[in-house]
């Protein structure tokens, strides 16, 4: 998803205002849009385009195929993610793999604990550093066991794993043409076809 930084909502009849409070303002304003908190400062994320969306649908289809939403495990989106990196940090990413109990481990706001979390998975657009650099940070710090990011920008697949002291040990860059096969540890075996990946979230250009 593009993000842009939002100035802080400093219109509060009390004259102070969380964070948090202030992202939840600014996603009253901005219907559609995406707030989230990163290392403390809040972004807004403009309504995805249809090729972000299409290949978001698309990449839904091996992790079901798999059976990974079921009894044991759930494929989601839109789902908060409660971080480590701040006092009111969060994140909602794209796609995410996480424990079917999920429900149990709400932290605040629509968040919930990152050990419920298996993978997570974001689509670039605009913004595309927040996906490629925040994030793996955040991620890496709250133990996201797997991140994957199809970088629409340079037409690649990344996957990371392996987090330890706020980062991923383990960070490989796919090219069109590769098969991706992610760890079974996700609950299943899921392999992601690269170019078909990269080819839903390109823009379909109308003829004149």
């Amino acid at each position: 998803m593009s993000a842009e930084a939002a100035e802080r909502p400093d219109d509060d009849l009390s004259g102070e205002r969380s964070l948090l409070a202030g992202a939840n303002l600014l996603m009253g304003r901005n219907p559609g849009h995406r707030v989230e908190i990163i290392g403390g400062q809040i972004t807004v994320t403009a309504p995805p385009d249809v090729a972000h969306a299409r290949a978001l649908t698309d990449l839904m289809v091996p992790f079901l195929a798999a059976g990974l939403h079921g009894i044991e495990s759930k494929v989601l989106q839109g789902v908060g993610l409660w971080l480590p990196t701040g006092a009111e940090d969060y994140a909602i990413p794209d796609l995410v793999v996480v424990d079917a109990d999920i429900d149990e481990h709400l932290i605040e706001n629509n968040c919930y604990d990152p050990l419920s979390f298996r993978l997570v998975l974001e689509v670039t657009s605009s913004n595309y550093q927040n996906d490629l650099r925040a994030k793996v940070t955040s991620y890496a710090a709250a133990e996201i066991p797997v991140y994957v990011i199809v970088d629409r920008k340079h037409g690649r697949l990344h996957t990371l794993m392996d987090p330890s002291n706020d980062e991923y040990k383990t960070h490989q860059a796919h090219a069109p043409g590769q098969l991706v096969n992610l760890p079974e540890s996700i609950g299943a075996k899921v392999t992601l076809d690269v170019t078909e990946v990269l080819e839903a979230g390109k823009p379909v250009q109308s003829g004149s």
